[in-house]
C-alpha cells in the first residue's frame, strides 16, 4: 500500500497517526474481545498493547491495512498463543487456541493479519457485552477506587499512562504501578472476564457510574495545577458515558449521568477567560454555552425521567443543571426548584457538599441569612475539614449580609486550602474587594 497524497510509501508519522486514531476509538473493543479470546484480561492488555507496537512497524512500511482493528486482534491473538507455548503447563489450552487459529486461516487461505472482514475472532453479536464486561471488570470492587479511575482510562478509554498522569497531575510511575497492582488483584481475585449476573449487575452499576463521576468531576473543575478544566478528561467521560448508555438502555441513572456531563460541559466555552482565568456562572456570557450538548443533555435526562422508575443521584444533579441551562441569567433561574431538588438529592444521596449546594441555592431564593445558619451547622459538625468550599460559601454569605471583616478572613482562608490556582486567584480577588 502507498502513501494516497505522495504515492510513495507511507510515513512512519502517518502510520503512528493511523494506529492512535485506531486505538482511541476501538481499544475498548479489542481488548475486550482478546480478553474473552483468552480468558486472561491481564495478557489481553499486553498482547493488545503488542500488535500496536507490531503496527508502528508494519503499517508504515506497507500502509494501514483496509480492516484494522481485525488487523490488531489477529496480530494480537498470534502473541497469545505464543505466549501460551512458552507455558509448559498450558499446552492442552495452546492446542485449542491453535486449532482455532488454524481453521479460522484455513477457510481465509492466508496466514496474514485480516484485511477484510472474514476472520474477525470475535462474535460481533457479543462486542456490546464484551465492552459492558470490560467496563464492569475495570470498576471490580475489589479494586481501590484510584485504581478503578486509572484501569477504567487505560483499558476501555484507551489513554496512555501519560496521559493518565497529566490529567490528575500525579508521576507516571505512580498510574503505572496502580494498573499494575490492579491486574494483579483482578487475576489474584479470580475475577472472570464475563458480564456478571443480573441482580449483582445492577448493585455494581454504582461503581461503575462513580468512576466515570470522579473522572468527569476532575476534567471540569481540577482539584489541582494551573488549570481551572481538563476538557479532554471531561468529554473522555461522557465518550464513555455515551457507550455506557448505549449498552444499558434501560437503566435511568446511566442516562441521568449521561445528562449531568452534557450540561455541565455546555458552560465549558464561557467557564475561562482569554488568560485561562476563571469566570464565576453569574459573569458568564451564556451565548457562549454550547447548545447543542444543552440539546443532548435535555434528551438524555428525558430518557431517564422516561423510563419510570425515578431519578436517582446523578438524574437529580441534571435537573440542577437543566434548571441553569434553560435560564437566560442567574436572576431568571427557578432557584425555588433548585432548592427542591437539592432537598430531594440530599435524602438520596446525602453528603455535606449537597447541604452546601443547598445553602447556595437557599440563598438565591431566600436570601443569605437562612442560608448561613445552614453553612454554620456544617461548621459547627466539622462535616468538611480542610475543604476550601465552606469557608468560600460562608465567605460570600458574610459579604452579602455586611460583615465584610468576617467575610475577607474566611475567603482569605479558603484561598489557603485551595489547590488550584486559577480558583484561588479567583477567591483572592474577592477578599481584596472587600479591603
Amino acid at each position: 500500500m502507498t502513501s494516497a497524497a505522495t504515492g510513495g510509501p507511507p510515513s512512519a508519522e502517518s502510520a503512528r497517526r493511523a494506529v492512535e486514531a485506531v486505538w482511541r476509538i476501538e481499544s475498548a473493543r479489542v481488548v475486550a474481545a482478546l480478553a474473552r479470546y483468552t480468558g486472561d484480561f491481564e495478557l489481553a492488555e499486553d498482547v493488545a498493547q503488542e500488535a500496536v507496537a507490531e503496527a508502528l512497524v508494519t503499517w508504515s512500511r506497507e500502509g494501514a491495512p483496509a480492516n484494522p482493528v481485525g488487523w490488531l486482534l489477529a496480530t494480537a491473538r498470534r502473541r497469545a498463543i505464543d505466549g501460551f507455548r512458552r507455558r509448559s503447563a498450558l499446552e492442552e489450552r495452546y492446542a485449542m487456541l491453535a486449532g482455532r487459529l488454524a481453521e479460522g486461516e484455513a477457510s481465509s487461505g492466508s496466514t496474514d493479519p485480516p484485511n477484510g472482514s472474514d476472520d474477525l475472532p470475535w462474535d460481533p453479536d457479543r462486542i456490546d457485552d464484551d465492552v459492558l464486561a470490560l467496563m464492569f471488570v475495570a470498576c471490580h470492587p475489589v479494586l481501590s477506587p484510584e485504581a478503578r479511575v486509572a484501569l477504567t482510562l487505560r483499558v476501555v478509554g484507551g489513554l496512555s499512562s501519560e496521559e493518565i498522569a497529566r490529567a490528575f497531575l500525579v508521576p507516571v510511575p505512580t498510574v503505572q504501578a496502580r494498573i499494575t497492582r490492579a491486574k494483579k488483584t483482578i487475576a489474584a481475585a479470580g475475577v472472570p472476564f464475563e458480564l456478571p449476573p443480573s441482580q449483582e449487575r445492577r448493585e455494581r452499576l454504582g461503581g461503575v457510574l462513580s468512576v466515570l463521576y470522579v473522572i468527569f468531576t476532575e476534567g471540569s473543575t481540577a482539584t489541582t495545577g494551573d488549570r481551572l478544566l481538563r476538557p479532554d478528561l471531561a468529554y473522555e467521560a461522557i465518550r464513555l458515558a455515551r457507550v455506557l448508555a448505549a449498552l444499558l438502555p434501560d437503566e435511568p441513572e446511566v442516562y441521568g449521568l449521561l445528562a449531568l456531563f452534557e450540561l455541565t460541559a455546555a458552560r465549558f466555552p464561557a467557564r475561562t477567560g482569554p488568560d485561562g482565568e476563571a469566570v464565576l456562572l453569574e459573569d458568564q456570557d451564556r451565548r457562549l454555552w454550547d447548545r447543542s450538548a444543552i440539546r443532548r443533555g435535555l434528551a438524555a435526562l428525558g430518557r431517564a425521567t422516561a423510563i419510570g422508575r425515578g431519578l436517582g443521584p446523578y438524574g437529580l444533579q441534571a435537573a440542577i443543571a437543566a434548571c441553569h441551562a434553560s435560564a437566560s441569567s442567574v436572576g431568571e433561574t427557578d432557584w425555588e426548584r433548585v432548592v427542591l431538588l437539592y432537598e430531594a438529592l440530599g435524602r438520596v444521596a446525602p453528603s455535606p457538599v449537597v447541604e452546601l449546594n443547598r445553602a447556595v441555592a437557599v440563598a438565591m431564593a431566600d436570601g443569605p441569612r437562612r442560608a448561613l445558619s445552614i453553612v454554620d451547622e456544617l461548621v459547627a459538625a466539622d462535616r468538611l475539614p480542610g475543604s476550601y468550599l465552606l469557608p468560600s460559601v460562608r465567605g460570600e454569605l458574610l459579604a452579602r449580609l455586611g460583615r465584610t471583616a468576617e467575610a475577607r478572613a474566611e475567603l482569605e482562608l479558603a484561598a489557603r486550602l485551595c489547590r488550584n490556582v486559577r480558583e484561588r486567584s479567583v477567591l483572592l480577588r474577592k477578599a481584596a474587594a472587600l479591603a
